[in-house]
């Protein structure tokens, strides 16, 4: 997945204080670069806690949530160890900035829809020990269909560490308004490539981006000279209304952003995605 890099504000004073008790350097797939050695973990009476992080519908409800790693649909076909609850987790000012490209999303006819956001080092080490088990390939059909696993981190899907755990980065997509019903994924069910065309892949009710979410393949690359028509239009428009709201995308992945002025640049946290784990108010 992604290997991002780090631009960003550092954070200062008590906030980064209460970070350093919290937070361990990450492994994981996606926005991958070396990362600093792991800080104290909290202790077993403290509870953990993400600093400035804010569930992203108490921001706006507006944007769609599908957050596969806490289900069966994702390219590990189980849920993900760190997803408890199903949400998405963001820093304030990632999740301030997301509701403004909402707006504009908006005005065009489109809403936003999320599949991941904030994502745990506990996660990423499950990413890494599944990526190290040659049978565990049950997924393969839909969403690694052309690549090899024991290829998937030498051609870059899966790497350490991951943006994600900075909590500034969101894999998203955009929806029709009014938005179509989504026909849920049944574990065991025959599955098609992320690659086919949109009438034939999983019912998600994206626009048709020319290729699935978490599609391993270089279809799913930004810019693919493979991917025309509408398919490339609806990247180009997601782009478009990230780039203006102050995100960067991955170009190995169309439906991956960080935010630009991200507040943690250099912090990977390890605390579960639940709501327990922002502070209140």
């Amino acid at each position: 997945m992604d290997r991002a890099g780090r631009a960003g504000r550092r954070p200062r004073g008590a906030a980064r204080a209460v970070a350093v008790a919290v937070v361990v350097a990450a492994l994981a797939p996606a926005c991958t670069r070396p990362g600093p050695a792991p800080a104290p973990s909290a202790t077993a009476t403290a509870t953990p806690r993400l600093p400035g992080f804010v569930v992203l519908t108490d921001v706006d409800s507006r944007i769609r949530t599908d957050i596969r790693y806490a289900t069966a649909h994702n390219f590990v076909g189980r849920p993900v160890a760190g997803y408890p609850e199903p949400l998405c987790l963001l820093t304030r000012q990632a999740a301030e900035a997301l509701r403004r490209v909402q707006d504009a999303a908006l005005a065009r006819g489109r809403s936003l829809k999320v599949y991941d956001c904030y994502r745990p080092r506990r996660s990423a080490d499950d990413f890494v020990a599944w990526a190290r088990q040659p049978g565990e390939q049950q997924m393969k059909a839909e969403f690694y269909p052309r690549v090899a696993k024991s290829k998937l981190f030498d051609e870059g899907y899966i790497g350490v560490p991951t943006a994600h755990s900075r909590g500034s980065t969101v894999d998203l997509t955009l929806v029709d308004v009014p938005t179509p019903t989504q026909s849920p994924y049944a574990p065991g069910q025959p599955l098609v490539s992320c690659t086919a065309p949109r009438g034939q892949r999983f019912g998600d009710n994206s626009v048709d981006m020319g290729t699935g979410f978490d599609c391993f393949d270089p279809l799913a690359h930004t810019d693919s000279p493979g991917i025309t028509g509408t398919a490339r239009d609806n990247r180009r428009l997601l782009r478009q209304l990230m780039t203006d709201g102050g995100f960067v995308n991955y170009d190995r992945e169309w439906w991956h952003y960080r935010y630009r002025d991200e507040p943690w640049p250099d912090t990977y946290f390890d605390v579960p995605v639940a709501r327990t784990s922002v502070s209140s108010g």
